[in-house]
């Protein structure tokens, strides 16, 4: 009995063993495919990728076309495998003189219908001779939804406006960006469960089978393989043509085609393109189609799953050698992602340090994920970046708000920032893994349907443990025959059906949002998703830093608030509390400006870099006249330049004023409101600090 013990426990340890060891195959196979989908390479740029590969590969040769070539083998039978390199891109058409960009396709690029829509709204690459630049594409504030509901045609490449953080043409020439400087979509490699999702997935698939193919040697039994990596496939296979018209008449082509809804391999007349001619010329070769299978065929986020890429390994071996054995997947080059913020990108007459410092911290907090009720990865941050005196004092309420009071006990100025984004929250999950999701905000949909989706994990309103909240990868869906440019319902897949994802410990209630990365543009402008209001949060917190409690003539509350979007819930919580002793209250949020190429300016307008903004009227509240001239007073006597305006949405502020305290907004302006492009401008958000303290620090009387 003891010896068969033994032997079942070896044996279970051994078939955990097996599982975990192919589970991280498999995890290793879908990163490294998932490396060739993001590499750039812009039809007419490909070099961008051929240099690396050459680099990391040897015996690759570039012809005079620009295709990466290795050749294995010598005589006959010859063969060629080849594969379309490029990626669907946009050229810089026009720089405007206020320094914005128009851009247009280069060739006819993807059919899906939404392709140019995917690119509003989102950060862009610009790759322009010294390196990739971030930019976003303009699209219309989610806070002005009413002036554009009669939009509901598709976007197309005429619509797009690119922000680089500039106001001339001078400083976009500045940053190294020209006219026909090619521009992709800003993604990191995207990989989940067992699939892989980026533009052109399946045929970046097909040029990575490609690539292990031929670093293993694949040849026949006789003759030679020459392997392509063909440029310019968006015009038509140009470059496997330009090729094969000076090979020595192969007797085998085998094209490995872009991904299609289903996979084909078969024996074919031509590609459907003008380069048939040359396929054709020798009247010997064989022409065989493998396409791979894929799901959204020519989306943004085109997906593929490691078993469809294997199904393409195979169907290449089967018609090069039957009985070769299958080569490892091999990882694309490294590649710049972005040119690095270096100093000598700042503008002059600023105190430089002092923006470093705010960047940083918005590095920190803009890029986490945190829709309502799941803050809990902001509040850790700013908790443990506050004074320690500051710490001793915060207090958490069972909502999660967090808030610290400091001076003489009496009545208080509050402010207040919400550390919540807008977002989506999982409704219900169908059987087979599909996620229903419910809006959080006023989110702008088209700007999250088609692309990257990351899944909050932490399910705790409070947990104070995790400052990095586990998250699980994946993509939100993508309407295939989209006629209106809004979709009616929004979905995300994360590669798992419904009993995967409970197992990972997916339930109804967590949040969903894009993925995130923060990147300053220009000297002096910020972008990132969630900007609203993480530079409130962060405004607040390093106000509070500047402050010298011991000399504060009056009480002052600083507080960080949950559940603000769609509906203030956080906040009206901590009102019930405060506003009995509450004296006013400032809400700390964007000004959501119409300084944007899609607004109209007649109202509003608050251009950035002009300074901060006293927000005075809003949807749902004003600062009375009294109070807007008292805090014009302050902002004057601390040598601060501030706006005034108008705008449309409301703040936390406003559940103050129901009590008696009186409320106005302390902004920056903000361009793009609840997408992914949001913009601020550092300079705003420096005097913005001094202006929140100026406020604290100001005696209470009107």
């Amino acid at each position: 009995m003891h010896n068969f013990l033994v032997s079942r426990n070896l044996f279970i340890l051994l078939a955990l063993f097996l599982c975990c060891a192919t589970a991280h195959a498999q995890n290793s196979d879908v990163a490294e495919l998932s490396s060739w989908v993001a590499l750039d390479a812009p039809t007419g740029h490909e070099h961008l990728a051929t240099e690396l590969i050459q680099l990391k590969y040897n015996g690759w040769n570039r012809d005079r076309y620009g295709n990466l070539v290795k050749v294995i083998g010598t005589g006959e039978p010859h063969r060629v495998v080849a594969c379309g390199l490029d990626s669907f891109s946009y050229a810089v058409s026009q720089i405007t003189d206020d320094g914005y960009l128009r851009l247009h396709r280069i060739g006819n690029g993807s059919r899906h219908p939404l392709w140019d829509q995917a690119h509003e709204g989102q950060q862009l690459r610009i790759l322009t001779r010294s390196g990739p630049v971030v930019a976003v594409s303009a699209v219309a504030n989610g806070h002005f939804a009413i002036q554009h509901r009669n939009e509901t045609a598709l976007i197309t490449q005429d619509d797009l406006w690119l922000d680089v953080g500039a106001e001339s043409a001078d400083e976009v020439a500045g940053m190294g960006i020209a006219l026909l400087d090619p521009v992709l979509r800003h993604i990191p490699a995207w990989s989940y469960a067992d699939e892989i999702a980026g533009p052109r997935a399946g045929a970046r698939v097909g040029c990575a089978a490609a690539v292990a193919a031929a670093e293993a040697g694949l040849n026949g039994e006789s003759g030679s393989t020459k392997y392509v990596l063909s440029v310019q496939q968006v015009f038509g296979w140009i470059g496997m043509a330009a090729e094969i018209s000076g090979d020595l008449r192969p007797d085998v082509i085998i094209v490995l085609g872009e991904g299609q809804a289903q996979a084909v391999n078969e024996i074919v007349e031509g590609v459907g393109t003008r380069a048939d001619i040359v396929l054709r010329r020798s009247g010997r070769s064989e022409i065989r189609l493998i396409t791979p299978q894929v799901l959204d065929p020519g989306a943004l986020m085109e997906r593929i799953d490691l078993a469809s890429a294997n199904s393409l390994m195979e169907a290449m071996l089967a018609a090069i050698d039957p009985g070769a054995s299958v080569p490892s997947w091999l990882p694309a080059p490294e590649q710049i992602s972005v040119l690095n913020n270096e100093l000598s990108r700042w503008g002059s007459g600023q105190s430089i340090n002092r923006l470093m410092e705010i960047e940083q911290l918005l590095d920190q907090v803009a890029e986490k994920s945190a829709v309502p009720g799941h803050e809990g990865p902001i509040r850790n941050i700013i908790y443990n970046a506050m004074p320690g005196w500051a710490r001793e004092l915060a207090q958490v309420d069972e909502m999660g708000n967090m808030w610290v009071e400091l001076g003489p006990v009496g009545e208080a100025t509050v402010f207040l920032a919400h550390m919540d984004e807008v977002g989506y929250q999982i409704e219900s999950i169908e059987s087979n893994g599909v996620v229903n999701l419910t809006r959080l905000g006023g989110v702008v949909t088209t700007a999250w349907e088609g692309q990257p989706a990351v899944l909050q994990l932490d399910p705790y309103i409070n947990s104070e443990s995790q400052s990095e909240a586990p998250s699980l990868r994946g993509v939100f869906q993508s309407r295939s025959e989209a006629t209106q440019k809004r979709p009616d319902v929004v979905t995300a897949w994360f590669g798992m059906d419904a009993e995967r994802l409970a197992a990972a410990g997916v339930e109804i209630g967590m949040g969903v949002t894009g993925y995130k990365e923060g990147h300053r543009m220009g000297a002096y402008r910020y972008s990132s998703r969630s900007l609203d209001d993480r530079v409130g949060t962060t405004s607040l917190l390093l106000a509070l830093r500047q402050i010298d409690p011991s000399q504060l003539r009056h009480r002052v509350i600083f507080a960080w608030t949950v559940r603000e979007e769609g509906g203030l819930r956080g906040a009206a919580t901590l009102a019930d509390v405060l506003s009995p002793r509450t004296r006013r209250a400032y809400s700390i949020d964007t000004f959501v400006s119409s300084d944007t190429p899609l607004e109209s300016p007649h109202f509003a307008y608050a251009p950035l870099g002009k300074g901060p903004v006293l927000r005075s009227i809003e949807s749902a509240s004003m600062a009375t006249p009294y109070e807007l001239d008292r805090n014009r007073r302050i902002a004057a006597d601390a040598g601060i330049d501030a706006q005034i305006g108008l705008t449309q949405g409301s703040t936390d502020g406003t559940t103050f004023t129901v009590y008696g305290a009186p409320n106005a907004g302390l902004s920056w302006p903000g361009r793009y409101s609840h997408s992914p492009a949001e913009i601020a401008d550092l300079r705003d958000v420096a005097k913005l600090i001094d202006l929140i303290q100026a406020m604290a620090e100001a005696p209470q009387e009107q």
